[in-house]
């Protein structure tokens, strides 16, 4: 997979969060600039899915993380607005259930892995089992990085079996953490969005930071890349998570599949529903017959 990103983490490099900025806006102006940008790269998934969905040579699965307000939901509505239902799911992952915690903790995540057609977002991930019960403490440094062993060579396996993957980091300071929780405070119609954990979760920011950059250190790999998205600006972060998927859904070079038949020259308005169901049933017999003949040709 070759995506060409400021905001790509190269395999094996080192990752310090606070080296790299929340901000950046890539030399857009403002919000204004950015929206005909973002309208376009929505039309561009929009007709990439339909041929994707189509095609059904590959999987897309699009793992989404970051911070408590990070702005995953988000990131979801304004970017797929435009892309057929039909074709794409979404799967939230939060704490295992007594069922998931008794499976291997990739279980839960391997049922959700998208057919050949489909795109699968992650809103959250199998990455939350070396995350949260890190900075907790309820497991060690060294079983953290053996599960991130077993995630790249799970995602390795999904890869091979015509999954591509793509991991973003929704990347917002402190501060801006700050501003969007008060927003939710202050306005009552928001209220439903909080919980006791978006207050306690806030003590561990450090204990995060660090554990995030461990995971994007060891898991950014050429077969499923990390991009670190700057993400206080909401709409700059969706314009830039938007060009890159487009860039990679260009590059799977996805055709349309090739019709059973040739339905040229039908007109239903000039015919009955018998003749026209005859000459297809015609036309298609002659294509399987053809098809037929090419294939013991080659014998």
């Amino acid at each position: 997979m070759k995506l060409k990103s400021s905001y790509l983490i190269k395999p094996h490099s080192k990752v310090k969060l606070s080296n790299l900025s929340t901000s950046d806006h890539d030399g857009f102006a403002d919000k204004g600039a950015a929206e005909p940008v973002l309208a376009k790269h929505r039309h561009q998934l929009s007709d990439l899915q339909d041929v994707f969905y189509a095609s059904q040579k590959k999987a897309l699965l699009i793992v989404l993380q970051g911070m408590d307000t990070a702005g995953k939901d988000g990131t979801i509505s304004h970017i797929f607005s435009g892309i057929n239902p039909q074709g794409c799911d979404v799967a939230a992952f939060k704490v295992p259930t007594p069922l998931e915690a008794r499976h291997y903790f990739l279980w839960r995540c391997q049922v959700q892995t998208p057919p050949r057609g489909m795109i699968m977002i992650f809103n959250r991930s199998h990455y939350e089992d070396v995350l949260s019960p890190r900075v907790h403490g309820l497991i060690s440094t060294k079983t953290a990085r053996e599960r991130m062993q077993d995630i790249n060579r799970w995602e390795e396996s999904l890869a091979n079996n015509d999954i591509a993957i793509v991991k973003f980091f929704l990347h917002i300071s402190h501060a801006e953490q700050t501003r969007r929780l008060q927003s939710r405070i202050d306005d009552p119609d928001k209220h439903w969005k909080l919980s006791p954990a978006d207050f306690e979760e806030r003590q561990f920011w450090g204990k995060y930071t660090s554990a995030y950059e461990d995971i994007l250190t060891h898991t950014s790999r050429k077969h499923a890349p990390w991009f670190v998205i700057p993400s206080d600006n909401k709409w700059f972060r969706n314009v830039a998570i938007s060009g890159i998927l487009v860039e990679l859904m260009k590059g799977m070079n996805l055709k349309y599949p090739k019709p059973t038949f040739n339905p040229t020259g039908i007109k239903l308005s000039d015919e009955s529903s018998e003749s026209a169901a005859k000459k297809v049933n015609a036309r298609q017999n002659k294509s399987t017959v053809a098809a037929g003949e090419s294939t013991s040709g080659k014998h």
